[in-house]
């Protein structure tokens, strides 16, 4: 296993060569998928890209016998880039099968990487287990159990001893056990304490601690900031406005991170889900299995949610992941009907049955890697199992999905007299002094991208077009007049040449400096 990492080291570092990538999360990025930031196209066609597995997966495995994590390695985690260190916080479960609070099992626990690929599961003396501090347990300020946990870096936030900031899942009593959010924040990532003074109650929240109504949620499928608020997206089949049947997606929001909404909305719902199939069938069904995690790129947020496939008992349910985008961080669409953009394993295979979405992505190097973890839903109320791990799968950086060239319309003729003409035109950007760059493949002398900058009435800019033949994940724009742009522009691309069928547009990015 350690063989083939190094080998990806090496092939992604020597791949790069001399040019050096800029951090794209930084800019205002036009996925070829995303319709809001590309509304504008003729005879173009959206293909997805299906992830890699990689093959030494899971990266991130169990503990030994007796370790905190040697049931389960459960990544309803999250994972940052954070001083040159990518940090992996993901929930432990432990081999106490005597331990009848199954919530205590459940712990917050860490890793981290050099490279996004080696982890280490680092000895931070911080939590006692087995009469140990020997292990990579965080201190979360008391007994609590964890199903579920999603953390963010808030540069934003002046007080220091609160720049990283956690939602979780924990469980209450009322007449039943039910699931409910609390948020923690830290001074390191490592040592958290509650938002507010609580204790916990055999690891579980108190009823009159609640910060969200006392309805069952499963939060923190997705944690992030959106326009000055923080949104914790997850799992809830309570009624909405509109009945639906079973899992959705709902988000809670608040502006300081203390004090939460009692009013939610729902941020995805699948399709067949207008479907109500009635009272006592919430197993079956297509549904949406725990919220959606995201990827804040700035100006859009990439999203992964469950797909749950549902049946009348558990022994036949099993979980895919699939893709969503939204722009106003409430509302989430999938850029391709049903498309399932992981699959889970066959059986024999560490991710077999299912698959779960933990708050992990990252571009490092050629590529992007999308973490995600496994649960098999089948072993459920059922004897334990050993659950978990964290894997990935990989896709050229940024390359989700691409623009392609639909030539049906055209019909006979040579394409020297073209009867259409492929193009595309983005939506209005704000800008000073602006960059572009362009993600594609497939160009070259006989395949080229012809670039148009205009204004925000789509009047051409006069000095500003330019020919891209060359490929690459960041290839720049260069105009022959002065940067002088007005205050909103656009871009026009047209797909040229006798190969142009062979080009796959995958983003533009605007960079302002």
């Amino acid at each position: 296993m350690n063989r083939l990492l190094a080998a990806l080291t090496l092939l992604m570092s020597s791949a790069l060569g001399a040019a050096e990538l800029f951090d794209e999360t930084k800019a205002t990025t036009l996925f070829a998928f995303d319709n809001v930031s590309i509304p504008h196209t003729q005879n173009l066609r959206l293909e997805m890209r299906q992830p890699v597995k990689h093959a030494a997966n899971p990266l991130l495995q169990r503990g030994g016998t007796g370790a905190p994590d040697a049931m389960g390695v459960q990544f309803y985690g999250s994972i940052i880039k954070d001083g040159g260190k990518y940090r992996l916080w993901y929930v432990a479960f432990d081999d106490d099968v005597k331990n009848s609070v199954t919530s205590a099992r459940w712990r917050a626990a860490y890793a981290e990487s050099d490279d996004g690929l080696h982890w280490v599961k680092p000895d931070l003396g911080l939590v006692e287990f087995h009469g140990s501090k020997n292990n990579n347990l965080v201190d979360v300020g008391g007994a609590w159990g964890f199903v579920n946990l999603k953390v963010l870096k808030d540069e934003r936030d002046p007080d220091p001893s609160q720049r990283y900031k956690m939602t979780t899942h924990v469980y209450f009593r009322d007449k039943r056990r039910l699931g409910t959010l609390l948020p923690f924040v830290s001074a390191d990532g490592l040592r958290w304490r509650p938002v507010r003074d609580v204790t916990p109650l055999k690891a579980e929240l108190r009823k009159d601690d609640l910060l969200l109504p006392g309805v069952h949620f499963e939060p923190c499928g997705g944690f992030y900031q959106w326009d000055g608020q923080f949104f914790a997206c997850g799992q809830n089949a309570m009624n909405a406005t509109r009945p639906y049947q079973g899992r959705v997606s709902r988000t809670y929001r608040s502006s300081d991170f203390v004090n939460w909404s009692s009013t939610s909305s729902i941020a995805f719902v699948r399709e067949p889900q207008h479907e109500a199939l009635g009272p006592g069938r919430s197993l079956e069904g297509e549904q949406c299995h725990e919220g959606v995690s995201v990827w804040n790129r700035g100006n859009v947020l990439l999203g992964v949610f469950g797909q749950w496939h549902g049946a009348k008992e558990w022994k036949d349910i099993s979980v895919d992941l699939g893709f969503v985008i939204s722009n106003d961080g409430l509302n989430f669409r999938e850029p391709a009907h049903e498309w399932t953009m992981i699959k889970h394993g066959d059986d024999g295979q560490w991710d077999q049955g299912g698959v779960i979405q933990g708050q992990g992505f990252e571009n490092i190097g050629e590529h992007t890697f999308l973490y995600y973890g496994a649960w098999d839903p089948r072993a459920t109320g059922g004897q334990p199992q050993h659950r978990g791990g964290v894997g990935i799968a990989m896709l050229p950086r940024d390359r989700f999905g691409d623009l392609v060239v639909e030539t049906v319309g055209e019909g006979p003729g040579d394409y020297q007299l073209p009867k259409v003409v492929a193009e595309l035109v983005t939506m209005s950007v704000p800008v000073r002094r602006p960059r572009f760059y362009i993600n594609a493949d497939g160009l070259g002398d006989d395949a080229v991208l012809r670039v148009t900058l205009l204004d925000h009435f789509e009047r051409v800019i006069p000095g500003h077009t330019a020919i891209i033949r060359q490929n690459g994940f960041q290839t720049p724009v260069r105009w022959d007049a002065p940067d002088e742009e007005p205050g909103r522009v656009r871009l026009r691309l047209v797909f040229e040449g006798r190969k142009r069928t062979d080009i796959r547009l995958s983003a533009i990015y605007v960079q302002d400096p």
